[in-house]
């Protein structure tokens, strides 16, 4: 379930979006209608992105939404199929993603659109008219089918995104209108957390250090991993055996995928629950993952989400996520007297302050550190810490320059350490 809230005034009244995923049981003939759905979504997805790279090529300019979203009457006239397969709320659904799509490639957030394929996850997306009934979800040129709802659902439904995984499996993302419920305060613990390899995460609440295990979720597959894509190589391309063995390879990375998420979801509710502020370090993973020999451990730990889902489980309970500019020496830099080491190679996991001689767990100290410029963050801000809300999760690389601004003469004072 992933949650987003959206606090409009701390002490009233919080504005939630709530959407919930549960699994369904199609029935043979539902799941042949699904699939007619699926193929046409997917043909006027890679109609209208080909429009729009051929109207570019010739003009110059990119091709507007109203224009490939007017083109879907003449389409239906000329192919059938894509009237009485399809929803029609589906396809004005497809057009405006793409729309979305090309909106998020300009602004930099995400890369051009993609042409879609038959293998791999399928979905559409329903606006409107779809019904919960009961153990049933009533859908548009479907009908009721059988879903598992594990917890109630509270408001009305807005939008339903139906998907089929690759391993088989269908669920619906159940997008419920806005609901209201009453801010916390945001007095409370504050806990500073780094992110590591060995230990996926070490948390200082200012006394004690929590070390958590790293499950290494790929790693422990593997094995069992290169073992059924040796017998989907060996496999005929385009025949029913390599289509079932691409399905056993599915379901061993949606394994890893669930048991990963388990971890980040429990840790996180885990972690919200025993504060109210929660301090990590802006990570560039993106530049971390180019370490030939870290690349597989640093993408199996999933640092990224994992803040995430810290994001939006603090933003529901009104608490903040503060975010350390990347360029701090949390692992170089004494918590007593705020020394920094010229060098410090990710071998040495424990060292001593040639200033003060305090002995220092590296990971435990960096915790702290980081910790500490939370709280300075805090103070020199006002009490207005970075909101877990959107885009300050992730802040665009233009935004921590100023970050990056802050002298290092700061980092080493030592009444900088609360």
């Amino acid at each position: 379930m992933y949650n987003k809230s959206i606090t409009l005034i701390e002490g009233e009244l919080v504005k939630v979006l709530t959407a919930v995923k549960v699994r369904l049981y199609p029935t043979p003939e539902q799941e042949l209608v699904l699939s007619r759905a699926f193929g046409c979504s997917r043909w006027y997805w890679n109609f209208a992105l080909n429009a729009c790279i051929q109207h570019y090529q010739q003009t110059g300019k990119s091709l507007k939404l109203a224009a490939y979203k007017g083109m879907l009457p003449q389409l239906k006239k000329e192919f059938l199929w894509l009237k009485e397969d399809c929803y029609s709320a589906v396809l004005q659904c497809v057009a405006i993603n793409l729309n979305r799509a090309f909106t998020n490639f300009f602004q930099g957030r995400a890369k051009f659109p993609k042409f879609k394929s038959k293998h791999g996850k399928q979905s559409i997306q329903y606006p409107q008219n779809v019904v919960s009934k009961g153990n049933f979800l009533s859908v548009p040129k479907i009908g009721e089918i059988k879903a598992v709802f594990h917890r109630q659902l509270v408001g009305r439904i807005k939008t339903v995104t139906i998907s089929k995984t690759p391993s088989g499996k269908y669920f619906a993302s159940l997008l419920l209108c806005e609901t209201e419920s009453e801010s916390r305060s945001c007095e409370g613990k504050i806990i500073g957390i780094d992110l590591g390899v060995k230990e996926f995460a070490i948390v200082h609440d200012g006394e004690t250090v929590t070390k958590y295990a790293n499950p290494k979720h790929l790693k422990r597959h593997e094995k069992n991993l290169a073992r059924k894509q040796q017998k989907l190589a060996r496999q005929t391309k385009g025949s029913k055996t390599r289509a079932k063995f691409r399905r056993i390879v599915a379901k061993v990375y949606e394994g890893v995928s669930n048991a990963r998420q388990d971890l980040w979801h429990k840790l996180s509710r885990k972690l919200v629950n025993e504060s109210q502020v929660i301090v990590v370090e802006n990570l560039n993973v993106k530049g971390m993952v180019r370490n030939r020999k870290l690349s597989k451990a640093i993408s199996d730990a999933g640092w990224g989400m994992f803040v995430n889902f810290l994001a939006y489980k603090l933003e529901r309970k009104a608490g903040k996520l503060i975010e350390v500019d990347r360029f701090f020496p949390s692992s170089k830099m004494c918590s007593c007297c705020g020394y920094v080491m010229e060098n410090l190679p990710l071998d040495v996991r424990e060292w001593s302050c040639p200033s003060c001689g305090i002995h220092h767990d590296r990971d435990g100290n960096a915790a702290l550190n980081i910790r500490n410029e939370g709280i300075r963050i805090l103070t020199v801000g006002g009490g207005n810490p970075v909101s877990a809300n959107g885009a300050c999760v992730r802040p665009d690389s233009r935004e921590v320059k100023g970050l990056r601004a802050v002298k290092l003469e700061a980092y080493t004072d030592p009444f900088r350490a609360v």
